[in-house]
């Protein structure tokens, strides 16, 4: 394996041939409530950036207008004013199938007001035409449990990092 000089010493993504777009990070401003037992599509109505224009704010998918391969994170923070749900599970589907999950069992005996972030992340081929990801919530038993809201709590994120 051989080295390189660059004369001016600075590494840029142009230099190396790397463009990691489209890229995107997409979050609610709002509170999300779901029902007992119901797989729900993450509400992210705001973006931080989308490079290409290619996350959807209104129906909160992300179609991708480049084909390769794309990392994505989605972490979603949950609270319940009644009792806590016995498992939280957070997806995220490409062309609605999953291709990652994140569960949390066990959570029957925390005391009302408890938060709990879950984080997921992958990487996927993506066709740059058709193909489309989408972020999703579900939670079984407790009362009250509701998904937090602000760019720090739920959001999500993703971008090209290869052919």
């Amino acid at each position: 394996v051989g080295t390189a000089q660059l004369i001016d010493g600075a590494v840029t993504s142009a230099k190396l041939g790397v463009k990691n777009t489209p890229a995107f990070r997409a979050y609610t401003d709002t509170i999300q409530t779901t029902s007992n037992n119901t797989v729900t599509k993450a509400a992210l109505n705001l973006e931080t950036y989308d490079t290409d224009s290619c996350y959807d704010t209104s129906n909160y998918r992300f179609t991708p207008n480049v084909a390769g391969k794309y990392y994505f994170n989605w972490v979603a923070q949950d609270n319940y004013t009644g009792s806590a749900a016995t498992s939280v599970q957070i997806f995220i589907r490409k062309n609605g199938s999953d291709i990652a999950e994140n569960t949390s069992n066990g959570r029957s005996t925390e005391s009302s007001g408890h938060y709990e972030t879950h984080t997921i992340s992958t990487t996927v081929a993506m066709n740059g035409s058709s193909d489309y990801v989408e972020f999703f919530l579900h939670f079984v038993g407790g009362s009250g449990v509701i998904w937090r809201n602000n760019s720090d709590r739920q959001f999500a994120e993703g971008f090209r990092i290869g052919a």
